[in-house]
């Protein structure tokens, strides 16, 4: 973050570059979901306030609508061998396609080719496909409840690559902090990490004080974490995920903001949705099932009043909504993030951004 990079136009990648000391990246999540750090910033005011996430029923009001992702992260890391050679091969599991049938990634990947069969413990497969992609469909000799099953017990939670572990099954600890509290469905191979600072007792404070808590469920896909390759933005493909949303959900946000209340957004995927279920009117409509919506500026984001998210990658496709929220006021925040040693990513501390609107 410097007067240099400030120079760079919207759409040049170098513009969503900053510093960060590696000991700043969170490898373990706060002793408690609500004890992480938060720095909050006020797009109308131009004002940033630093406290604690225990505090933040005292940021909203009766009538405000908070949005949250309650997706399901599933253990989709699995570590296997090949049945001819014992080679160890690392797989995750992105997508189930068909009874006993997913798609994934692997490593490495030279000698996975079709045909070649696979052992876990008492789980065997074959791969049957490269896809375009370089993933690899795989088919199991088992029901997908069979492989899922075996996943629970023997699955590796799919944490970022910034995150060190162990290969093997998951700590206790990531399977339990790595899923926000409310997590109810899907089948997401990353966690919506903003959500991750809530507890029970917060979520129920909300409730009695008059939010209401609107759930959707948007499967957080490996791409969160693929990287801009281009110098250009424009150029980068987003990926696509998928989600739900009903006539019910629409109708609440519809009659919400028709009566001046407050729309907060809990992570970067609770606003795809919203901004995705948006019409040219400014109206939520039902129906959308995925959306590979890319929000950056100069992109104006209508759907929300604020958002609650973490703080992000350098040169990633999540600082560039940030960006498009509120512009380069990210860099002093980021900066101040810095120099305070806050956390950062998805195990680290918290930025409401609010007045959005």
């Amino acid at each position: 973050m410097t007067e240099k990079q400030e120079t760079y136009p919207w759409w040049d990648l170098r513009a969503y570059e900053y510093d960060l000391p590696k000991e700043l990246i969170a490898q373990q999540p706060a002793p408690e979901r609500d004890r992480s750090r938060l720095i909050r910033y006020s797009k109308a005011k131009g004002t940033i306030t630093e406290g604690i996430f225990k505090d933040i029923v005292s940021y909203f009001k009766a009538g405000d609508v908070l949005v949250l992702n309650n997706c399901k992260v599933i253990p989709a890391r699995l570590y296997v061998k090949r049945a001819d050679t014992g080679t160890k091969i690392e797989l995750l599991l992105t997508k189930e396609e068909g009874e006993g049938e997913f798609v994934a990634t692997v490593r490495p990947g030279h000698s996975c080719k079709a045909g070649v069969k696979l052992v876990c413990g008492d789980l065997r497969g074959e791969f049957t496909e490269i896809l375009p992609d370089g993933q690899r469909r795989v088919r199991f000799e088992a029901s997908s409840a069979a492989v899922n099953a075996f996943l629970e017990k023997e699955g590796t939670v799919p944490l970022p690559p910034y995150i060190e572990r162990p290969k093997g099954p998951s700590e206790a600890s990531d399977r339990e902090r790595y899923q926000t509290v409310y997590a109810k469905s899907g089948r997401a191979v990353a966690a919506p990490t903003a959500g991750l600072h809530f507890t029970p007792e917060i979520l129920k404070a909300l409730k009695d004080l008059g939010v209401t808590l609107l759930e959707v469920t948007l499967n957080v896909g490996l791409g969160t974490f693929k990287p801009v390759k281009v110098n250009d933005i424009r150029q980068h493909e987003m990926h696509e995920e998928t989600f739900t949303f009903t006539p019910l959900q629409a109708e609440l946000l519809n009659k919400a903001r028709s009566e001046g209340r407050r729309i907060i957004a809990v992570g970067t995927t609770s606003l795809r949705v919203l901004e995705s279920c948006l019409d040219e009117e400014g109206k939520f409509r039902s129906g959308l099932l995925a959306t590979s919506i890319f929000i950056h500026p100069p992109l104006q984001v209508r759907s929300i009043d604020a958002l609650l998210t973490n703080f992000h990658l350098p040169k990633s496709t999540l600082l560039m909504l940030v960006a498009a929220l509120i512009g380069d006021a990210w860099k002093e925040i980021y900066q101040r993030a810095v120099k305070e040693r806050y956390r950062f990513f998805s195990y680290g501390d918290c930025m409401p951004l609010e007045d959005l609107r």
